[in-house]
């Protein structure tokens, strides 16, 4: 296990090496920051003073070394915009789009996970064929026209939940505030946090039905019926247990796609995370802040990648990490 870690984090700092040269290489392609920082009656004089000050006129090597060197002590850059420094201002979304995000999860396990298992179990009962076509439609309509339709129907038409914002928060121990905890909080996260939902939960629907269906013709679960075991043990605990490996490996995945997701979801409900703060900072040509945020999205994704790996030995005490090559 010890082997294990030391290579994934080697890998770790490899790949966030890569994410920055990327993420940083990409501001002089975003246009000119100068341009949003200084009102239209600035002079030339002052603008090309403005770039000589931020060091806009270097080459790209010395930016990056200038820029990496301050990476290493916690130091992402200042806002253009904001003036504060870029971490500063991101982290003050991530409670925001980590709770979308949880809402989101907590949804796909106890909604996904039993229509799964009830497609595997009884393939041609009519409840069953109706997941399955409802989880095909799901795979096939992009989340910004769920997410449309949700704020059409369920906000204008039936006005059962608002469509923007987030509502009343709460302070968790001076840390974060938080809208799990008030009513008005909870029903502001209702529509974004379903139509994140619904955009992953075909895929683990078949995903469980296709393994479900594969492990209940194994030998083993053919020996735990002869033994007279009982049909919940042998459905829920050794059938659906022995689905999870390639279910975590997946979840693993698409688990950083969903915080890929939140941008497009909180862009349409105006939800005030990470995702809404990065189509802004791309409209406000805040490059500092872009490159920030590409950087600790890419750090989300190696940290939940690794996590799943170790996991993925807790649930099969027989897989060797250290023997992965990874």
């Amino acid at each position: 296990m010890l082997i294990f870690l030391l290579r994934r984090l080697i890998q770790a700092c490899f790949v966030m090496i890569i994410i920055s040269v990327i993420s940083f290489a990409i501001q002089g392609n975003l246009g000119d920051p100068i341009q949003q920082m200084v009102s239209v009656t600035a002079s030339q004089d002052e603008r090309n003073q403005l770039r000589e000050s931020l060091g806009l006129n270097d080459n790209f090597i010395n930016q990056y070394w200038r820029f990496a060197k301050k990476a290493v002590q916690g130091d992402l850059g200042t806002s253009f915009y904001y003036k504060k420094p870029v971490l500063e201002v991101i982290f003050q979304k991530v409670p925001a789009t980590l709770e979308l995000a949880f809402c989101a999860i907590l949804l796909i396990i106890f909604v996904a996970t039993p229509c799964g298992v009830l497609a595997a179990i009884k393939p041609k009962n009519p409840i069953s064929r109706l997941i399955m076509i409802v989880s095909s439609i799901g795979l096939s309509v992009p989340i910004f026209i769920v997410a449309i339709f949700m704020v059409y129907f369920f906000s204008i038409e039936w006005n059962v939940a608002p469509s923007f914002g987030r509502g009343e928060t709460t302070e968790i121990l001076g840390l974060w505030e938080s809208g799990l905890f008030t009513k008005d909080g909870l029903s502001h996260l209702l529509l974004p946090s379903l139509s994140l939902a619904i955009a992953l939960m075909p895929i683990f629907i078949r995903l469980i039905r296709a393994e479900m269906m594969e492990v209940l013709q194994s030998e083993y679960i053919r020996f735990a019926w002869s033994k007279g075991l009982s049909t919940p043990r042998i459905y829920f605990i050794h059938a659906l247990k022995n689905t999870m490996l390639p279910i975590i490996t997946v979840g693993g995945i698409q688990a950083g796609t969903l915080v890929a997701y939140t941008i497009l979801t909180e862009t349409i409900f105006q939800w005030p995370g990470m995702g809404f703060l990065f189509m802004d900072a791309v409209s406000r040509v805040d490059t500092p802040l872009i490159s920030a945020y590409l950087i600790v999205v890419g750090g989300m994704f190696v940290m939940t990648n690794t996590l799943v790996d170790l996991v993925y030995g807790l649930v099969n005490p027989t897989v060797r990490l250290a023997s992965h090559g990874i």
